[in-house]
């Protein structure tokens, strides 16, 4: 359970930049490739720990081992860790992950700095669904 909650307290950590950093995100992609550069890794680094939270969980609950990213957070879904809809929707998380690890000279503005921040409150759903499901209560 440890290393569940130290991936948590990370991906919350890649959030909290991400959040600090996002702001004239079309601008400063276009013309800053440091700025480019850090809300890339950061968003690979949370879409990489999403999928790896999944993996330590499925191995926590001793569940079948995925094939596929996409896969390892169906699993949760099937086992209502996660919300069976809302596993569906977020396993998308494992071909961005891929996008941004493949095909990162590709990369279209638009995409990052309007699809993919504006669905950054998935990424704290999921995480409040694997906690709620958990029972796992940080204020205590």
């Amino acid at each position: 359970m440890e290393r569940i909650l130290q991936k948590i307290a990370k991906i919350k950590e890649y959030l909290s930049i991400i959040h600090s950093i996002k702001g004239d995100c079309i601008n400063q992609f276009a013309n800053d490739p440091i700025y480019r550069g850090a809300i890339l890794h950061y968003l690979y680094l949370v879409a990489d720990s999403c999928i790896s939270l999944a993996e330590l969980i499925i191995k926590y609950k001793k569940l079948r081992i995925p094939q596929t990213y996409h896969e390892a957070i169906d699993i949760l879904g099937e086992h209502n860790i996660l919300k069976p809809d809302f596993a569906y929707s977020f396993a998308k998380i494992a071909g961005f992950r891929n996008y941004l690890a493949h095909d990162y000279e590709q990369i279209d503005v638009n995409i990052i700095c309007n699809e993919i921040l504006s669905k950054i409150q998935d990424i704290e759903e999921y995480l409040n669904q694997i906690e709620n499901s958990l029972g796992i209560d940080y204020y205590k």
